[in-house]
């Protein structure tokens, strides 16, 4: 599957994705949200290190939310489906009915 310039994703990429896909976008959303009360928790009890080390997962896990919605939206995703479309229609049996 090429896109507008003629470059193709990557098997890895595809795998990803698919895998990626199966979650639901609002599951990166409320881990982001989830690492930030444990970063203020640990913050908040004196273990400063930590709470930055927890803290420094939101960004990601909202970019990777990001990317997820993404790819459903505009992504491999839906070039796949209409291109599965397409062949299941090729494949469908012609029938012809007689007057």
């Amino acid at each position: 599957m090429a896109n507008q310039n003629g470059h193709t994703e990557g098997k890895v990429a595809k795998m990803l994705e698919e895998q990626t896909a199966k979650l639901p976008s609002d599951v990166y959303l409320w881990a982001a949200v989830g690492s930030m009360a444990l970063s203020l928790g640990c913050f908040l009890s004196g273990k400063k290190h930590t709470g930055l080390f927890f803290g420094q997962w939101a960004p990601s896990l909202l970019v990777i939310g990001l990317y997820n919605k993404l790819v459903k939206v505009e992504g491999h995703d839906q070039e796949d489906d209409e291109k599965d479309e397409v062949n299941s229609r090729e494949t469908e049996p012609v029938t012809h009915s007689a007057f």
